[in-house]
Order: C-alpha cells, then structure tokens, then sequence
C-alpha cells in the first residue's frame, strides 16, 4: 500500500474516533435508550456535544477533497513526495484540528483547517504535473 493510502487509511480512523466521540456525548446528554430510538424528543444539545457535531460536520466535509484526490493519485500510478506531503499534511492538520475544536481552545484552529487545504492542493497540483 501507498504512503497516501496508509495516511488514507489514518484519516478514516481518526474520523471513526472524531464520530464515536460525537456519539458519545449524544448518549451522555440524552442517555442510550434515546439515541436508539428515532431521536424526535431529545433535550437540547450541550456545548460539547454541539461541539462535537460541528467538528464531525466539518471533518466529513474536508474528507470530500481529500478522499478522491488520493484515490485518483492511486489509480493513476501518481506517487511523488508532494502528494505523500499532502497527505500527511492532511492527516496531521485533521488530528491537530480535532484536539484543538473538542477542546475549545481558541484562534488556531483554522489554521489547522488552512494546513488540510494547502494539503489538498499540494495533492491536486501533483495529479496535474505541476508538482513533480
């Protein structure tokens, strides 16, 4: 396997963490019977658990532009050191991110989010030999 799809592969486990995490503050809030059942009736969100839900709305987001990107770099037999940059920069600003949004700690988190794009360009660029 690719370094790009090693760091696919971390990706979408620390996406599992990031939805668990999710989960479970859900179940904290509203107990397990709850979640399980249709969900109509639940109390108000806590801050954490809206929290959580915007860190995983926005995780999934960010996943669209990264997913296919190694996906076309792999069926394309397209493996350099910028898209393996890419990827890591992307894995490491996802896991930064996640720390830094479940925790609330302020101001640079978007930074964090600005280093995955920059990784997905980096990645986009190569695919096109802009970057080789």
């Amino acid at each position: 396997m690719s370094v790009e799809l090693t760091y696919l592969v971390y990706t979408i486990a620390l996406f599992f963490v990031v939805v668990m995490a999710q989960a479970t503050t859900g179940i904290l809030n509203n107990g397990a019977l709850a979640m399980a059942n249709s969900r109509d009736n639940l109390k108000p969100p806590t801050v954490m658990q809206a929290r959580m839900k915007r860190l995983t709305d926005n995780f999934r987001e960010n996943l669209w532009f990264f997913v296919p990107l190694v996906l076309i770099a792999a069926v394309s037999g397209i493996s350099n050191q910028w898209t393996v940059l890419g990827a890591q920069i992307f894995f490491f600003s996802r896991l930064l991110h996640a720390a830094w949004y479940a925790f609330g700690w302020p101001i640079v988190r978007p930074l964090f989010w600005f280093a995955g794009v920059i990784a997905c360009g980096l990645i986009f660029l190569a695919l096109f030999g802009i970057l080789t």
